[in-house]
């Protein structure tokens, strides 16, 4: 046990509602808090929920938005997923994750129905160079943390504080039942490492000493189409306002080109 970022417990279906009991593992620990987990995993988990919650062959997830209620408790925690808005070709997901009787995140997703729209197709996103081109970086280990430890990383030499791409992946699973890790479906294991992008390229240098935090409060994840492959693209933006509030936007990449965007809200602190 323990080489996955969670132990499913137990799970309890009704027509309606699925309320699933999770156990953190290491690898799920955060950077800002040993007590608390990564929001890029925890983000990973409610995606595997999202996408597990009466799945039709006809629709897809196009946005998922999280909003982060306060620390992300690590330990034993619960997630419940349901349909708030039903439709025939658009649908509304929620799934929350709570612990000690305290909400940690709520996660909404639209679900879209699909249809072949290829001859009008067109993308704006250029193309980043392949992750195999990029040598490794390891500018991310002064985190800490069990999710820091778990994910490695190739970044372009020519990145500068604020500004640059990194390629992420990790050989953990998200979830393990009974003693035994389950498949990660490639939309899973990227969703998983998307938050790692407000520390890619930070627009303050800080490796020994932290003097300012800049936690996101939500996680915004828009897809024109769904990912393939195992290694996720992070081209990253960090900008940080006069006022105690920043933003740190990116497109997000897989081997194949751009399939989408993220945005992250940040609280800006001295320590």
């Amino acid at each position: 046990m323990g080489n996955t970022y969670y132990t499913l417990l137990d799970r309890t279906m009704t027509d309606d509602i699925t309320t699933s009991n999770y156990r953190c593992n290491i690898h799920c620990q955060g950077a800002w808090n040993d007590n608390e987990q990564h929001m890029a995993a925890a983000t990973g988990l409610l995606a595997y929920e999202l996408e597990q919650f009466k799945p039709r062959s006809d629709m897809r997830i196009g946005r998922i938005s999280l909003d982060i209620f306060g620390l992300i408790h690590f330990g034993d925690f619960s997630v419940t997923t349901h349909i708030i808005r039903p439709g025939r070709t658009i649908e509304l997901v929620e799934t929350t994750m709570a612990a000690n009787g305290k909400t940690c995140i709520v996660a909404r997703a639209w679900r879209m129905q699909t249809s072949d729209t290829s001859e009008i197709a067109g993308l704006e996103d250029e193309r980043i160079g392949h992750p195999e081109s990029y040598p490794n970086w390891d500018g991310m280990k002064h985190w800490g943390g069990g999710y820091i430890d778990s994910i490695y990383l190739k970044a372009d030499p020519d990145n500068r504080q604020g500004d640059g791409i990194v390629w992420i992946n990790t050989d953990i699973d998200m979830v393990e039942e009974n003693g035994e890790a389950k498949p990660t479906s490639d939309f899973v294991h990227l969703m998983g490492m998307v938050d790692t992008a407000n520390g890619v390229v930070p627009r303050i240098h800080q490796p020994n000493t932290i003097e300012w935090f800049f936690p996101n409060l939500d996680l915004q994840i828009h897809l024109h189409r769904m990912p393939v492959g195992r290694w996720l693209g992070l081209e990253t933006v960090q900008q940080f306002g006069g006022d105690g509030v920043g933003l740190t936007s990116s497109v997000l990449h897989d081997a194949h080109g751009a399939f989408g965007r993220s945005e992250q809200i940040l609280t800006i602190r001295k320590a």
